[in-house]
């Protein structure tokens, strides 16, 4: 509670540099906590997706797993999805690895947008706060130059405490930010770790289903 009460103590003895920290804080808090329910959703449908296709993974019953893939709107199901299709073409691994690539790479934009802003908010807001003190200390020793003599130094102390403030709610509002952007970072590169995780047990599967035919093969040519 005191806290808040510092913050608000800050915000009403600022300068006008206040608001526009405040603007940035306000975007910044809105992109932040937009892409953590993205984020969180994406993970969750994620996971629900890659539960019900890998046991046709399992089974080999690749149709089964395209289908599904191109009815669904996970991230992962377009992944897997791509590799799928392309082995109605080619069985090769590398083909498939580089459509399941393919497929990462057109996904990840949609995982890591706006995150960026949140380093860059949180800069503008620190800046915005140091350009409002230096205005606020030209201001202040201004006019002090005029002020009365027997005044000048309460008139000093005080112009300076109003124009500290202004950094101190800028770095406010760039600390959370900064957080913000580094705990979703992490998240995204979970998401994005555990989608090449599931891409890999699909190329296993695969690999699998066709050692076994080669040897199926085989034992028939031996026979």
């Amino acid at each position: 509670m005191e806290f808040f009460e510092v913050v608000v103590r800050f915000f009403q003895e600022g300068g006008a540099f206040m608001f526009p920290i405040a603007v940035v804080l306000a975007i910044g808090l809105a992109i932040a906590i937009e892409r953590y329910f993205f984020l969180s959703f994406s993970k969750s449908v994620n996971k629900k997706a890659f539960k019900q296709m890998e046991p046709l993974l399992n089974k080999h019953d690749y149709t089964g797993v395209l289908s599904f893939a191109s009815s669904d709107k996970a991230p992962i199901s377009r992944i897997i999805g791509a590799g799928m299709a392309r082995l109605n073409h080619s069985q090769r691994r590398e083909d498939i690895e580089y459509a399941m690539e393919e497929g990462l790479m057109e996904t990840t934009p949609r995982l890591e947008k706006r995150t960026a802003y949140l380093a860059t908010l949180a800069n503008i807001s620190t800046l915005l706060g140091l350009l409002g003190t230096i205005i606020g200390l030209i201001a202040a020793f201004s006019a002090v130059a005029t002020a009365d003599p027997s005044e000048k130094a309460s008139l000093l102390s005080q112009s300076i405490s109003v124009a500290m403030n202004t950094t101190a709610f800028g770095l406010i509002a760039a600390i959370p930010l900064l957080a913000f952007h580094s705990v979703l970072q992490t998240k995204t590169t979970e998401i994005i770790d555990s989608m090449e995780m599931a891409g890999v047990k699909c190329l296993n599967a695969l690999i699998a289903r066709n050692d076994l035919n080669t040897q199926s093969r085989s034992s028939d040519d031996n026979r």
